[in-house]
């Protein structure tokens, strides 16, 4: 599904990413660990195409394709999705307005017709559902109001209803209390299928109790330093990042 060989990517004229090469197929969850600065976050901006940031050399290859020739919207109709991590207020912008148009815009790239307004809301309820997505907050505007557990709920409530091929969650677990840990795991899992992969970004071994690697990989200084399965994310918890070598 995803390839990226010898990746460099710069920030204002500063190296972040310095050569990092990960495959991800169909069906696998990959966790990313690293200290602070270590180029996590740029590599999720460099996936999904955000301004700012340059790729100097390397190659990402999406399902065939070139990704690296993408515009964002493109990408995100291709079948990527970013949970971030920081969600943003929208004030004035209902969530069924949002989420509709989001959709309708995936179906148009790939020769759809527009969802009607009674499939979306029956498609809409049957995602609360799995999400565990309170009604009330789908009928605010996008995040105005909501508290950080909530706003990374209605991250995989958007995850949920775009249905992407590869989620990228950017340290989806940050501030979040045991139960919205919880809640927000539980919904990652049931959209895990054999025709998606996950992506999960992390500081922490917590959230990798509840969404379970197939693999973890430790990037540090812009490079994936080691790559192993659920236990080396135990390892770094006990011992930190600097023992890897």
């Amino acid at each position: 599904m995803l390839k990226i060989n010898d990746l460099h990517a710069s920030i204002n004229g500063k190296e972040i990413l310095k050569g990092l090469t990960l495959s991800v197929d169909f069906g696998e969850v990959h966790a990313i660990m690293g200290p602070n600065g270590a180029g996590k976050s740029t590599l999720a901006a460099v996936l999904t195409g955000r301004d700012g940031y340059e790729v100097t050399a390397g190659k990402i290859e999406f399902c065939g394709k070139n990704l690296l020739e993408m515009p964002p919207e493109m990408r995100s109709c291709e079948g990527i999705f970013l949970s971030f991590q920081y969600p943003v207020e929208i004030a004035g912008v209902s969530m069924t307005n949002f989420l509709r148009a989001a959709v309708n815009s995936h179906r148009q790239y790939n020769a759809l017709p527009p969802i009607s307004a009674g499939d979306f809301l029956k498609l809409m309820k049957q995602k609360k559902e799995l999400v565990e997505m309170d009604t009330n907050l789908t009928n605010r505007a996008v995040n105005e109001g909501f508290s950080g557990g909530e706003k990374k709920r209605n991250e995989i409530f958007q995850m949920a209803m775009l249905e992407p091929k590869l989620a990228i969650l950017d340290e989806t677990d940050s501030g979040l209390d045991i139960d919205a840990l919880r809640i927000v795991a539980n919904g990652v899992n049931r959209l895990k299928t054999i025709e998606n992969a996950i992506i999960v970004i992390t500081h922490y071994q917590r959230l990798l109790d509840y969404i379970v690697p197939d693999f973890v990989h430790v990037l540090s200084n812009g490079k994936i330093v080691k790559t192993g399965g659920k236990e080396l994310a135990l390892e770094l918890e006990e011992k930190g990042y600097y023992f890897v070598k």
